[in-house]
């Protein structure tokens, strides 16, 4: 991450609350046109929650369609 010290501050405290911090690099301060400012690299450890369906399978949300059924009722074109 590049930033001001408040902004690495802020930025890590927000990730560091998402997840675990595994490594915290060294503040390199820039210079040039990014004086003031600094880099910063960070390793997190961030679980994924476990996924939960969204809707229950039903005859009104996710029936099954029998396309063998849907073959024999068609007509030629």
């Amino acid at each position: 991450m590049t930033g001001t010290p408040a902004e690495l501050d802020a930025a890590t405290a927000s990730l560091t609350a998402a997840g675990h911090l595994a490594q915290h690099g060294t503040r390199w301060p820039l210079t040039g046109a990014d004086a003031g400012r600094h880099r910063l690299y960070l390793r997190l450890t961030i679980t994924a929650a476990p996924r939960r369906p969204t809707r229950t399978q039903d005859t009104a949300t996710g029936a099954l369609i029998d396309l063998d059924a849907a073959r024999a009722g068609r007509r030629p074109a």
